[in-house]
């Protein structure tokens, strides 16, 4: 029988190597010797991921590995997701994610998604360039606690404004968590906006939001 450290120290080098082959047998490995598949995303999938955006953050790796090791990580959860338990599945935060209307830059959004992924959270993508209403529609059709929203250019933080107010005339904003990102956008704005948080890149709008829940 394999060691139980051994299978999940695989998966989290699968993952940090982006070997989407290694992590889809190591998460076969995980079912087959009985090895809980919420530990094994915790210590196995989650710690490559936390290391790949690390190593992006230091400019160590570039985006085409980030893309690799993400690719490898939902390989490993497609096969592991369906045997976690139903009351441990309950207990994982529904986050909503876009980029708000009038932007299709999405390649951050695609970073942060994966990160929240790793770090547990039932991730909803509603893509590029979303208008207002569908971030209200998302947030309720998911029973959403999170929504994250981005833009990279100026001219569509007005969009990021507007899909605040429809949250708050749905009367959802009370119970959600709002956090914003991209490269215009700050704290400063996040606040005069009506959002909760601002992050500069992916681990930092993890860490916030599990902070803020």
């Amino acid at each position: 029988m394999a060691n139980k450290e051994e299978i999940l120290s695989s998966l989290e080098n699968a993952v940090v190597t982006g070997k989407k082959a290694e992590s889809i047998r190591f998460a076969n490995e995980v079912l087959s010797e009985g090895i809980k598949p919420l530990d094994a995303i915790d210590a196995g999938l989650i710690k490559g991921m936390m290391i790949v955006g690390e190593k992006y953050a230091a400019h160590t790796i570039f985006l085409p590995q980030v893309l690799l090791a993400a690719d490898s990580m939902y390989g490993a959860l497609d096969i592991l997701l369906p045997h976690i338990p139903r009351e441990d599945a309950a207990k994982r935060v529904d986050l909503v994610i876009g980029v708000v209307e009038g932007d299709v830059h999405d390649i951050g959004k695609n970073i942060v998604k994966t990160m929240f992924t790793a770090a547990g959270f039932n991730v909803h993508d509603i893509g590029k360039d979303v208008p207002a209403d569908d971030f209200v529609e998302a947030s309720k059709a998911n029973n959403a606690q999170v929504v994250a929203m981005s833009t990279l250019m100026t001219p569509t933080m007005d969009s990021m404004k507007a899909s605040v107010d429809a949250l708050v005339e749905e009367g959802l904003r009370s119970k959600l968590k709002i956090i914003i990102g991209g490269a215009p956008t700050s704290q400063e704005f996040a606040e005069e906006i009506g959002a909760d948080m601002h992050a500069v890149n992916a681990q930092e709008a993890v860490a916030k939001v599990k902070g803020a829940l």
